[in-house]
């Protein structure tokens, strides 16, 4: 189910090896993020030729080395991938067994081999690189829809993306044959900065395909059938991983499944979403000559359940070699609690300027994301105004933080400065 996230590579087993050279509500049962709007049309930004990390010259992805120039292209007015989102490709935080990521996938895994004798295939290093109609036309995301924006999606090029959801594969593993699956990997999405929002996060969905006798040895109509199988399955999986909680079902709207739910926790005193689901749109089965069956789907975010389950505050954690953060956690042990192991202290920085008709939040978070890297907490809008002239003024506060060490400032005013001149050069604003 699509989680709202290269033709030859696509279903190839992916190993990393990083060759150096010297992240309105999105339709996803996973997370909520902001839109823009007019699919390809927001620009671009122009690309620069300052980088503060080393060029990552190539990946290696099921064996398939990828080369810097065929993702990250300079002369393509429609690519938006950096260094910093390239240099991800292949990392697979999920296939580690000690990573808090990976140990909660495999705590889900345990519960449908449990529960359904091994019946779900499992697809875990399909690659992230994937065309349009994979990942928005196959799963009915409309021409015109927003998350189609370069705003938004990190594109190759105007037919080829790096997937924002799992669902990009949920088409040709449904023509391929299978009929349960479970499919986790990386996904890409432009986003803001914050502790719980970063570019590359870690999805998981899971594909259940109904024949006739099933409901009808029920007595049921097809799509109760399948919408009562859906929540009896992920109810258990909810107690599986968080215990004896209370649980609650919330109707809501994907353009993949109709009815759609999300469903609720309550944990630590209030309620979280843990993902979203519902009985697959019959036109997605259709297309992949399944018109007379009926399934479900369902998509989570393993951050955000991780998060929950490990006490883990920063998103970025998840990213960090420290080994005060890597030697915590243990393969097969859920749940361990995360103790932080120093609170660096916050530089805070301003920026205001007055913005152009092109100006979009996400644009001016990758431009900061550039520069600093996970060096950067959090950036936030604190004030705007528009004049007599009708211009408009943005201020935002940059948060500088590290997870490792004290930042001193000279290297937080060289970040600062650089921020600066990058937004004045990239984004067309002119700072105040």
């Amino acid at each position: 189910m699509t989680i709202f996230s290269v033709q030859s590579t696509i279903f190839t087993r992916a190993s990393v090896s990083i060759l150096s050279s010297n992240g309105l509500k999105r339709f996803s049962f996973a997370s909520s993020s902001s839109f823009s709007s007019n699919a390809l049309h927001s620009s671009p930004l122009p690309k620069t030729k300052k980088r503060r990390f080393p060029i990552v010259s190539a990946v290696d992805i099921g064996g398939v080395t990828i080369a810097r120039n065929e993702v990250v292209r300079d002369d393509d007015p429609t690519n938006n991938v950096p260094d910093s989102i390239f240099s991800k490709l292949g990392m697979q935080l999920h296939r580690r067994d000690k990573h808090p990521i990976g140990i909660l996938k495999n705590a889900i895994y345990d519960y449908f081999d449990s529960n359904y004798d091994k019946q779900f295939d499992k697809f875990e290093d399909l690659s992230p690189i994937v065309t349009t109609k994979q990942n928005f036309d196959d799963v009915l995301v409309p021409a015109d829809h927003v998350s189609r924006s370069l705003n938004d999606t990190y594109y190759v090029d105007s037919q080829t993306v790096l997937r924002c959801h799992t669902s990009a594969h949920q088409a040709e593993l449904l023509r391929e044959g299978r009929r349960r699956f479970l499919v986790t990997g990386d996904v890409y999405r432009r986003d803001s900065i914050d502790s719980t929002h970063y570019p590359v996060f870690h999805q998981m969905e899971g594909f259940c395909v109904f024949s006739p006798e099933h409901w009808k040895e029920s007595g049921k109509d097809s799509t109760l059938y399948a919408a009562e199988d859906l929540k009896k399955c992920l109810e258990g999986l909810a107690r599986h991983l968080f215990g004896g909680v209370e649980m609650r079902w919330v109707d809501t709207y994907f353009p993949f499944t109709e009815p759609s739910f999300e469903l609720e926790i309550y944990f630590k005193e209030d309620w979280l979403e843990v993902l979203g689901c519902g009985v697959t749109e019959q036109r997605i089965l259709k297309q992949s000559g399944l018109e007379n069956n009926v399934a479900w789907a369902f998509g989570l975010g393993l951050e955000r359940l991780a998060m929950v389950l490990f006490d883990i505050p920063d998103i970025r954690l998840f990213w960090s070699d420290d080994e005060r953060f890597t030697s915590q956690f243990k393969e097969g042990e859920l749940g361990v609690k995360f103790k932080p192991f120093s609170k660096y202290p916050p530089c805070y920085k301003d920026i205001s300027f007055w913005i152009s008709e092109s100006f979009t939040e996400n644009n001016f978070c990758e431009v900061v994301r550039g520069i600093a890297g996970d060096l950067v907490e959090e950036v936030k809008l604190i004030d705007s105004f528009t004049n007599k002239k009708g211009m408009t003024s943005h201020c935002y506060r940059i948060v500088f933080r590290s997870m490792e060490r004290s930042l001193t400032d000279e290297e937080v005013n060289d970040l600062q400065s650089k921020v600066r001149d990058e937004v004045q050069r990239k984004l067309n604003v002119e700072l105040r």
